[in-house]
């Protein structure tokens, strides 16, 4: 005969694969089908999905880069600081925009990978190849309460098909 922690914790596993069946196959958020539906949404306030939201369904490897800038000689905790501003900040920047690409890129584990640069310039024209290709960035710009100078750019975070942001920051050394 089966001992009852034996039978409860098959009941629990069942009860979880149940729930995760459920929440899997519950219907997604609307999406746009028609430019009119876009159109609509401009005029409503709302912006318009984000190029990445189409590479989520055939593309599978996406990953975030964060781009520190070097020269300013930030110290470990204030790095850590700002990539976790540019994390939250391109993440709330796209949750509405590209949830399958976020959805996406949680499901390949939230890669992220941290990358030095050497200024300003470089990054904003780093952000300019991003832009072109249609993958989203965000730039940190810190208010300069402790080590830096207030309304500098700090880090940038680029997240998109991994091929993709390579193709953008693959040049660029880790920190």
């Amino acid at each position: 005969m089966m001992d009852v922690t034996w039978l409860s914790a098959i009941l629990v596993g069942a009860g979880c694969l149940a729930l995760g069946f459920f929440v899997g196959t519950r219907k997604p958020t609307k999406t746009l089908k028609t430019a009119s539906a876009a159109a609509a949404l401009v005029v409503r306030g709302a912006k318009p999905p984000l190029e990445i939201e189409k590479l989520a369904e055939i593309i599978q490897d996406f990953k975030m880069v964060l781009v520190v800038r070097n020269d300013l000689k930030m110290g470990k905790g204030k790095i850590a600081a700002q990539c976790s501003h540019a994390t939250l900040g391109l993440y709330k920047k796209i949750l509405h925009r590209a949830p399958k690409a976020l959805s996406r890129w949680e499901m390949c584990g939230q890669v992220k990978v941290v990358v030095k640069i050497e200024s300003e310039d470089d990054m904003l024209e780093l952000q300019k190849r991003a832009k072109s290709l249609s993958i989203p960035t965000h730039i940190v710009i810190d208010a300069g309460r402790t080590q830096i100078a207030p309304n500098s750019r700090t880090v940038m975070a680029v997240l998109g098909p991994a091929d993709m942001v390579d193709d953008v920051t693959g040049g660029l050394k880790l920190l």
